[in-house]
C-alpha cells in the first residue's frame, strides 16, 4: 500500500517513485513522513549550526538541501546570501519554493563540483553526505568546499561515524558492507580520527568537534526530531504499509545491532 497520501505534498514531490523494496533507505524513510534525516537528528545539527555562527554578514553555501529541513534553520539566521547547490532537478525546483527574497537561490550541481566561483562563501556545509561517498569523492566534495570559502571561512559536516578509532578495519568493513545491504546506498562511515585526517588533509583546521547517539529510529529521538504528531503519523505509514514496515524495522535492528560502534559526529572547520 502506498502511503504518500498520508504525507505532506512538500514532502513528497521530490521523492523517487521507485519500489520500496529497493529505494535508498532516506528515501523510504522520507516517503513515509520523516523529514529529519540526519544521523545525529536535529540536536547535532542546531549544534553544528550554532558553532557556524551564521551571521547576518555571511554568504552560506549548503550541500544537498534534501527537505530542507536545515535550510529553513539556517534562513532564520538571515544570512546576506544563501545556495543551495542541488544536483536533481525536481530537488531543486522544490527547495526553490522556500527561497523568497532577494541573494536566495538554488542551482543545479554537485557537491563536488558547483560551478561557484572560487572563494565565494564564508560559510559552506553538509549533511548526510559524505558517508555515502567512496573515499575520493569525499576528498573531492571536502576540496571544493575549501575551494568555495574565503579565508577563515567555515566549513560544517554532520555525518556518519564508527567508534572507536581504533576499530579493527575487518569490523569496519563488515559494518560497511551490512549498512550498504541494508539501506540500498553505499555506506563508507570513517572513524573520528579518520574524518580528522580528511579534513585537515584538504587544508582545513579543526575549530569543534562533536558526537551524538545513532538513535535514527528510535522512539524519543522520533518525537525530539519530528514532534509528537509528526512521529506518530511515520509510525502509522510505516505500520500500515508492509514493504516499508520490514525495511524500516530491518534498518533499526541494524543500528541497534552496531549501536556500539555506530555514532553521529560534526566538525566545523576553518580554512586559514
Amino acid at each position: 500500500m502506498n502511503c504518500t497520501v498520508c504525507t505532506p505534498a512538500s514532502e513528497t514531490r521530490v521523492l523517487p517513485q521507485d519500489n520500496m523494496h529497493k529505494m535508498p533507505g532516506h528515501w523510504l524513510l522520507a516517503r513515509m513522513g520523516k523529514r529529519v534525516l540526519r544521523p545525529g537528528g536535529l540536536e547535532l545539527t542546531r549544534v553544528m549550526l550554532d558553532r557556524l555562527d551564521i551571521q547576518s554578514r555571511d554568504d552560506v553555501v549548503e550541500f544537498a538541501p534534501g527537505l530542507g529541513v536545515t535550510a529553513r534553520m539556517t534562513l532564520k539566521r538571515e544570512p546576506f546570501s544563501y545556495t543551495a547547490v542541488e544536483r536533481d532537478e525536481t530537488a531543486a525546483a522544490e527547495v526553490r519554493q522556500y527561497l523568497a527574497g532577494p541573494r536566495r537561490r538554488c542551482q543545479l550541481g554537485s557537491a563536488e563540483q558547483t560551478g561557484l566561483p572560487d572563494r565565494c562563501a564564508t560559510v559552506v556545509y553538509g549533511e548526510a553526505m559524505l558517508t555515502m561517498q567512496g573515499p575520493e569523492q569525499k576528498r573531492r566534495i571536502i576540496a571544493e568546499a575549501y575551494r568555495l570559502l574565503k579565508s577563515g571561512g567555515r566549513y560544517g559536516i554532520h555525518e556518519l561515524s564508527l567508534t572507536p578509532d581504533d576499530l579493527p578495519g575487518a569490523v569496519q568493513e563488515d559494518i560497511s558492507r551490512e549498512m550498504s545491504r541494508n539501506i540500498h546506498v553505499g555506506a563508507r562511515p570513517l572513524t573520528a580520527r579518520e574524518w580528522r585526517e580528511l579534513l585537515t588533509g584538504a587544508g582545513f583546521r579543526i575549530d569543534f568537534e562533536a558526537t551524538a547517539p545513532m538513535h535514527l529510529l528510535e522512539p524519543g529521538r522520533l518525537v525530539r526530531d519530528e514532534g509528537f504528531f509528526r512521529a506518530l503519523r511515520f509510525v502509522f505509514n510505516v505500520l500500515r504499509t508492509p514493504e516499508a514496515r520490514q525495511r524500516v524495522l530491518s534498518m533499526r535492528r541494524l543500528f541497534r545491532k552496531h549501536r556500539a560502534h555506530l555514532e553521529a559526529i560534526t566538525f566545523v572547520v576553518i580554512k586559514p
